[in-house]
């Protein structure tokens, strides 16, 4: 189906086709979050199903079928530097990571002795540490299911240490980091923005800066990425939009049905894998974006 992009700096046609077009590759699902490319398949999360959906044959279908249930509601996905698939779980209350051999370990379900509230996005860095957002959309009851007084962004690191980074957040949601990871940027769906930080060795986080995201129409960032180049791709009101490195946004990609996350794959890494409402959605770019591991 042809694709509506609303433009607000023509550098963005040095991202995306003068006819850009995004296709419906399955739909049916309840709501689809946290898309992965897995070397030559999609996992992505169902989470009122609570599933995880494996889609492969992506050319030729594709074929659908359950990677894992019950998922514990999972939304973001990721994988890391070994190819290990982690996940967030907002039933379960915390981050597992599944080990090659299939089996399925708890990594962080507590902070200081009180459970997380539902842990909802992962981007993991290239040292193996592991970043993840704490809001409480997954709490049905924030009276007396809430243990913790924040909504947080942790730190997991490689020696199983789990870090506050960031606790004034009213609702964290995606996270993505720069090409050469000395930003990280992490979005707040409540406030309609997104916070950049400078990323030290350590993983400790300074010098805030504010990309502001407000808009009339319906929609607020939830899932974010960045691509090769530093551009940064964060849905909104209205639809997907493309900010620049410099936290201009360039325009916005309007979608069939609202999107919630997004994932690049394929060989080259240019296509954009998009989890919007009931549906998938994919769309050919000019940028590859940033490889997660090695397939």
């Amino acid at each position: 189906m042809e694709t509506l992009v609303k433009v607000t700096d023509s550098k963005i046609w040095e991202i995306i086709p003068r006819e850009p077009t995004v296709s419906q590759i399955a739909t049916g699902f309840g709501f689809t979050e946290g898309p992965v490319w897995c070397g030559d398949y999609l996992l992505f999360s169902d989470i009122p199903r609570n599933r995880i959906v494996k889609l492969s044959k992506l050319n030729h279908g594709p074929e659908v079928t359950t990677f894992r249930y019950p998922s514990g509601n999972s939304n973001g996905l990721t994988m890391d530097v070994s190819g290990r698939l982690i996940a967030c779980h907002h039933s379960l209350r915390c981050i597992t990571r599944t080990e090659i051999d299939g089996s399925v370990s708890v990594l962080a379900d507590r902070y200081k002795g009180k459970r997380l509230n539902s842990p909802n996005d992962v981007v993991v860095r290239s040292d193996g540490s592991i970043y993840f957002t704490d809001p409480p959309y997954g709490l049905k009851n924030f009276v007396t299911w809430k243990e913790l007084k924040f909504n947080g962004v942790y730190r997991f690191s490689p020696d199983g240490e789990l870090t506050l980074l960031v606790d004034d957040f009213e609702r964290p949601n995606g996270l993505a980091f720069s090409p050469d990871e000395s930003v990280l940027y992490i979005n707040d769906t409540a406030r309609k923005h997104i916070r950049a930080f400078d990323t030290a060795a350590d993983g400790s986080l300074s010098n805030e800066r504010i990309i502001d995201m407000q808009g009339a129409e319906p929609g607020a960032p939830d899932g974010m990425k960045v691509d090769s180049q530093g551009n940064i791709y964060c849905t909104g009101p209205g639809g997907l939009w493309v900010i620049g490195p410099s936290g201009k946004p360039l325009g916005c990609i309007v979608i069939p049905e609202l999107p919630s996350n997004l994932a690049w794959g394929d060989p080259d890494w240019k296509t954009l894998y998009i989890t919007a409402r009931s549906s998938i959605y994919r769309l050919q770019l000019a940028i590859p974006g940033i490889v997660v591991w090695a397939t």
